[in-house]
């Protein structure tokens, strides 16, 4: 079994709680989705990152709001970019998979598909 990298990112609505945390709900069950058999059980850990615009509350607490209860996991704030996306919210994954990278699906959603519009994967 491998560890892979699965990417993702999303903007939110505003800087509060609610938006925070339905913006990180609704990337983590797309990626999920586009990841079938991704289980909580195979995640290593997840590291989450926002722009230096957020800071209502983390976005970790989202996925324990899904059941993402045994999965190790930490926030950071990024350095502020002058030609930045605002509100961004970042998530990299690390997933014990028998899965090929090339397998792996990655979600940019909203305005954070231009960050990565190379990957085809956005939603």
């Amino acid at each position: 079994m491998t560890v892979r990298g699965v990417r993702g990112a999303t903007v939110a609505d505003a800087n509060t709680t609610d938006a925070i945390l339905s913006a990180t709900q609704e990337l983590l069950l797309a990626l999920m989705e586009a990841n079938p058999g991704l289980l909580t059980e195979d995640l290593t850990s997840a590291f989450f990152t926002v722009t230096d615009d957020l800071d209502a509350t983390y976005p970790a607490l989202a996925a324990r709001g899904i059941g993402w209860n045994m999965v190790p996991m930490l926030c950071a704030r990024e350095i502020p970019v002058p030609t930045g996306i605002s509100r961004v919210i970042r998530v990299l994954l690390h997933w014990n998979t028998i899965r090929p990278q090339t397998e792996i699906r990655h979600v940019y959603l909203k305005e954070a598909a231009k960050l990565r519009p190379d990957l085809m994967q956005t939603h």
